[in-house]
């Protein structure tokens, strides 16, 4: 009996050690190519679509809605992750009509959302869960 109670509590240990390490690999930003070039031309379709009419063609804001794009964008949203910007389109835009746009179309409008603002593609897209995106934290400046 010692012997199981010991080996689960090991076990314990080590799922424990593998989370704590997991998350610390994981921790990644804008800057490390976290969408494909190809999801946010999706996004882009989608965008021109659902948002461009309030937050404009270029992304760049209209009387209601603020911009999506530069600095004051960036700076706004500096230190919080993708997953809080994913969570933010999920639940609150269209304004009224949430469930109207679905997960992946959400995910893909934010890989445009990257793309106009600079952030280098890469080869996977993003994930169309927030919680899955926790871990990409957005930088407005590149680290070095």
């Amino acid at each position: 009996m010692t012997k199981t109670t010991g080996g689960l509590s090991g076990l314990c240990l080590g799922v424990l050690a593998l989370g704590v390490c997991g998350s610390a690999a994981e921790t990644r930003s804008v800057w490390d190519g976290v969408y494909t070039s190809e999801q946010a031309a999706r996004g882009a379709v989608v965008y021109e679509r659902v948002c461009a009419e309030c937050h404009g063609p270029d992304l760049g804001g209209g009387d209601m809605a603020p911009s999506l794009a530069g600095v004051e964008f960036l700076y706004n949203w500096h230190g919080l992750t993708a997953g809080d910007l994913l969570e933010r389109l999920r639940v609150s835009m269209p304004p009224g009509q949430p469930t109207s746009v679905g997960r992946q179309e959400k995910a893909d409008i934010l890989a445009w959302v990257l793309e106009v603002n600079g952030f280098p593609a890469g080869d996977t897209e993003l994930a169309t869960r927030p919680a899955a995106l926790a871990g990409i934290s957005v930088l407005a400046e590149q680290p070095d």
